[in-house]
């Protein structure tokens, strides 16, 4: 029933603490290192961790008044070699929380998603039956733990047999290096997102050669699905949000993806077996095929809800009129509409949250930490096409008698927003009289 944080570097360490914590009976709270300390510290007076499995080089960035479990400490050490080496005696609930993890916030702040052991168990249940692994398969993991698609490449293989190899960060960021991993590791299955998969591919797309692709996280345009089937051996196209339990939905490419006369996004799919996909309009009616609507995720992966936020649970999370009283479906944000050959496409959001590089963002949360800028006096963050693709652009209004320099404002929102949500450009705005 506890929360305990990690925050450690990628490394062997770092999956061990995850597989602990579970073992544990507790739920793993994911702190990214890289993160603002302001961040973390917010995360971890949200959550309430029992402790925080870190390590010596990081003790400092972590806000005084948690305790702390230094992986790397000879104290440590010490008791670990003084237990047994068998599993915990621990009884675990279907509805004990697994991990709880936080993702960008419409009101300015984080909001962290609690996922149950439940509902852990039906995602990889039920990718399992599309996407298979076993022993002899080696997938290579490149993504941050405090990105929910983490779960598949930690988790997934280990359950069948299969071998995990963990990419450093700089590795998984700088194509060469990524390219060369990808051959001396001997990896056969690899996840990540279109633009990773696009840098990838600008670098060296023959290390694809062999590989079953995963993409997720963003729209897979068609263009990109037809060098990434060029270059790999499979390539699935999957989709879901972090309160659905990583994905929902997954779709094999083939030729019919692939052609001139194919649209232009490629579609994601059909839902898992133990998943409901619905379109539907404003009045919660199924919208018919062709027709645009809001799409909602129901079954047995959904998450128990929002930490302590139960008004934004109730508002998500709603009474599902298709199924048994009780269930409920999740209010994803997105637009969809069915195909005729009985997948989905999405549309795009209806509402101001975005995927930038696979990472959900909110980008009135961007806009809450620039208008608690003394000098910023309103403010709003768009996505514009920038020359390394989309990038997020801010437009500023300034406080009386101030000026907004672009370096000042980024450095400043560097110490309370992750890398990711950083604005690439700021732009003043002068309000002239009428």
């Amino acid at each position: 029933g506890n929360i305990v944080g990690i925050c450690v570097d990628r490394s062997p360490e770092m999956l061990v603490a995850i597989l602990a914590v579970l073992k544990s009976g507790a739920a793993y709270l994911p702190l990214d290192p890289e993160f603002p300390e302001a961040r973390l510290a917010y995360m971890m007076e949200d959550s309430g961790p029992a402790a925080v499995l870190t390590t010596e080089s990081l003790r400092s960035r972590m806000p005084c008044g948690v305790r702390l479990l230094l992986l790397d400490s000879d104290e440590l050490k010490v008791a670990l070699s003084k237990t047994p080496d068998s599993n915990p005696q621990v009884k675990l609930r279907a509805g004990d929380a697994a991990y709880v993890i936080y993702t960008s916030g419409s009101t300015g702040r984080p909001k962290g998603t609690v996922i149950s052991h439940h509902a852990l168990a039906a995602f990889l249940n039920g990718i399992g039956e599309h996407i298979a692994f076993g022993a002899g398969h080696v997938h290579l993991a490149v993504t941050t733990i405090g990105f929910d698609i983490s779960i598949l490449e930690l988790f997934m293989p280990l359950c069948h047999g299969a071998r995990v190899v963990l990419a450093s960060r700089d590795d998984a960021r700088d194509a060469a290096a990524l390219a060369r991993l990808v051959r001396s590791s001997g990896a056969n299955s690899m996840q990540a997102t279109p633009s990773h998969w696009l840098m990838l591919l600008a670098s060296d797309r023959a290390c694809l050669k062999g590989l079953r692709v995963l993409s997720g996280g963003e729209a897979l345009p068609r263009e990109t699905a037809v060098a990434l089937c060029e270059a790999a051996d499979e390539v699935f196209n999957v989709y879901g949000p972090t309160e659905a339990t990583v994905w929902a939905s997954v779709h094999r490419l083939s030729g019919n993806d692939l052609s001139s006369e194919a649209p232009a996004v490629v579609t994601i799919g059909r839902p898992f077996a133990n998943y409901r996909m619905y379109v539907l309009d404003h009045c919660l009616e199924p919208r018919p095929v062709g027709a645009a609507g809001d799409l909602y995720i129901a079954g047995a992966a959904l998450a128990q809800g929002y930490l302590r936020r139960p008004s934004l649970t109730a508002e998500r999370f709603v009474a599902d009129p298709f199924a048994v009283p009780g269930d409920r479906m999740y209010r994803t944000g997105d637009l969809a509409r069915w195909r005729a050959d009985g997948t989905l496409e999405f549309l795009g959001r209806a509402d101001q949250q975005i995927k930038l590089r696979g990472f959900r963002i909110e980008l009135g949360e961007i806009e809450a930490a620039l208008k608690a800028l003394p000098e910023v006096s309103q403010a709003a963050v768009i996505v514009n096409d920038g020359p390394g693709g989309k990038e997020l652009v801010a437009y500023l209004v300034a406080a009386n008698g101030t000026s907004c320099e672009p370096e000042n404002l980024r450095a400043v929102l560097s110490e309370r927003l992750p890398d990711y949500m950083l604005p690439s450009a700021f732009v003043t705005l002068e309000v002239l009289p009428l």
